[in-house]
């Protein structure tokens, strides 16, 4: 199979439709939001969704982070599309086409499972100034029934045609028996996968299910947060990074990698028995408009190189640029070609 073909990498997750609009003071007060926040939607915040587009001249985009990360991937891969597939659950409404429609546009190879009980997951970005506000509502996204979509024949077949998996942390919550098939059929199969701890209460609050996946991890990704230790400088994230790498794994053929991104310190990986730290791009802190997707970004730059069968050194600084393209602009956004050489 060349590294270029339809559907060779794979992503499962939470699906969000961003809806993104320019809000007053007034508007985040009506709804007990901070200016700077990122929350999940609890009953007050219902009728923010409907509001937000009747009042506003909203952007709509496909996100969630493993959606994200894989529409990133496809953006810096460009041709041939539908490289990537990706999974998760919506719901059969307006937003659920919206975002049909996004994924398709950014050359996504979605496969929605569609339910009728919980409405199209969605994240209001709420911005006012510089800040971002935001608030998801994962409704649909935590529907997902892999006896009702992953273990479908026509579903599986497309799981098997990738060669590269990756399953953001958040999922965990949702569908953990999904991610443990997906990542053995990887592992017996010696492909690659790839999974995110994504935030710290994964680790906090989901060990189990995260260490019944984490034997079946061929690399494994975080950021300076979800490292779970205080930080007193890089023996502990290199320390951290290697103990991580040396947890029980199923396939010997490949040695776990660890990849911890730090902000704009530099990215720790492992590179064989050694720890190794990549500087990040340099960027004028008056560029930087949004860091939110910057991991998501990274990541998707990451698995374009990956895909491609490129060594480590080249997947981390794919990754560098593409959340270094992502920062300068609002939500997980691109121009329309990356100028990636």
């Amino acid at each position: 199979m060349s590294p270029h073909s339809e559907n060779t990498l794979f992503g499962m997750g939470n699906p969000l439709l961003d809806i993104s609009a320019v809000v007053d003071k007034d508007f985040l007060d009506k709804f007990g939001l901070k200016p700077n926040d990122q929350i999940l939607a609890e009953d007050k915040h219902k009728a923010l969704f409907d509001e937000i587009v009747k009042r506003n001249k909203v952007e709509y985009h496909a996100g969630g982070s493993t959606q994200n990360s894989v529409k990133i991937a496809q953006w810096m891969i460009q041709k041939p599309h539908k490289v990537a597939t990706f999974f998760g659950c919506i719901g059969t409404d307006h937003f659920g086409k919206i975002l049909k429609k996004k994924a398709e546009e950014a050359h996504v190879d979605a496969h929605y499972y569609e339910q009728n009980e919980e409405p199209t997951g969605t994240c209001a970005a709420c911005i006012t100034g510089d800040n971002r506000s935001l608030v998801a509502n994962l409704a649909a996204a935590n529907c997902y029934k892999k006896e009702k979509h992953l273990d479908l024949d026509s579903n599986w077949e497309l799981v098997k045609k990738a060669k590269v998996y990756y399953i953001a942390g958040f999922f965990l919550t949702v569908s953990p028996e999904s991610i443990v098939k997906v990542a053995k059929h990887a592992s017996d199969n010696n492909k690659i996968f790839c999974m995110n701890l994504s935030a710290p209460f994964i680790s906090q609050f989901f060990k189990e299910p995260l260490m019944k996946v984490m034997p079946y991890v061929d690399i494994l990704f975080g950021n300076e947060t979800v490292s779970t230790t205080k930080r007193r400088g890089f023996n502990d994230i290199a320390e951290i990074a290697k103990k991580t790498q040396n947890l029980p794994k199923e396939n010997m053929k490949r040695q776990r990698v660890v990849v911890f991104t730090q902000g704009k310190d530099d990215t720790v990986a492992t590179v064989g028995e050694k720890v190794t730290m990549f500087p990040v791009l340099d960027i004028d802190q008056n560029h930087i408009v949004d860091t939110n997707g910057a991991g998501d970004a990274f990541v998707g730059g990451f698995l374009s190189a990956l895909i491609q069968e490129h060594a480590l050194e080249e997947c981390i600084r794919a990754g560098h640029y593409a959340a270094n393209v992502i920062i300068r602009r609002a939500g997980c956004t691109f121009p329309e070609k990356p100028d990636y050489q």
